[in-house]
């Protein structure tokens, strides 16, 4: 009877062991899938702010008697704001950019002796700088090295010239804008996917001026007043907003 039940037994567990074979295997864990960082892109349309400031050059000088009234190089606040437009393509950036800057700029010469006719003082006055140009660099991730060439305009109240000696004075009339062309380097940092710094140095090539006293003026009737080697640089700080729509490439 023992010898029944061994051999039973025996059978029940070859049984079970053949079963447990046949059961499936669990699969193994599939290996983690590799997904690269992404890439901050420059695309997209910007606006901001910019302060800083600006250094007028120029020369004005009597045409008839040859006298120079002085060279001016003075150093004013400038600021305004910017709109834009850039277009990224591997580390390539190019963009166009307009830009408008109030300029506080209170040319008063002193004064200058003129033979026969007195002590005279030029005074002028810049206001506006805009200027329209293409920007073009090469970025690294949330740096961006560009430079920049264009035109623009700076408005100007026109001239007047007094004479200190008698207390007399001739305008040029109304205000005018002169036009020239624009250059310029710059460095910009995105310190957040929208939010972006600049540090930027333009100088702007002003065309010369000049206006004819008109007949009948106290002095210097029929002269010519002439500005030249005109040029205003500028040196700021800016923040921009960047719609950066694709956001990540």
């Amino acid at each position: 009877m023992r010898t029944l039940f061994g051999i039973a037994a025996l059978a029940l567990l070859a049984i079970s062991g053949a079963k447990a074979a046949d059961l499936p295997r669990p699969m193994p864990a599939p290996a983690p899938v590799y997904t690269p960082s992404p890439t901050f892109s420059w695309t997209g349309l910007y606006l901001g702010g910019n302060v800083g400031a600006a250094w007028a050059h120029h020369r004005t000088t009597d045409s008839f008697s040859g006298l120079e009234f002085g060279r001016t190089s003075e150093s004013v606040f400038a600021g305004g704001g910017q709109v834009g437009y850039n277009w990224q393509t591997g580390n390539f950036v190019l963009g166009i950019e307009a830009e408008f800057e109030a300029i506080d700029s209170n040319d008063d010469k002193a004064g200058v002796a003129f033979p026969k006719i007195g002590t005279l003082q030029v005074r002028s006055r810049d206001n506006w700088l805009t200027t329209v140009a293409a920007r073009f660099g090469w970025a690294y991730d949330h740096w961006l090295w560009y430079g920049k060439a264009g035109g623009g305009w700076v408005g100007n109240n026109g001239f007047t010239i007094n004479n200190l000696t008698t207390g007399t004075s001739v305008t040029s009339g109304t205000d005018r804008s002169a036009s020239g062309f624009l250059l310029g380097v710059g460095s910009e940092y995105a310190f957040s996917n929208n939010w972006t710094m600049k540090l930027e140095y333009e100088y702007f090539g002003l065309e010369n001026r000049s206006f004819v006293i008109p007949t009948g003026a106290a002095f210097l009737a029929g002269d010519t007043i002439t500005r030249d080697r005109r040029n205003i640089q500028t040196l700021k700080v800016g923040l921009n907003y960047l719609f950066n729509w694709s956001g990540m490439r």
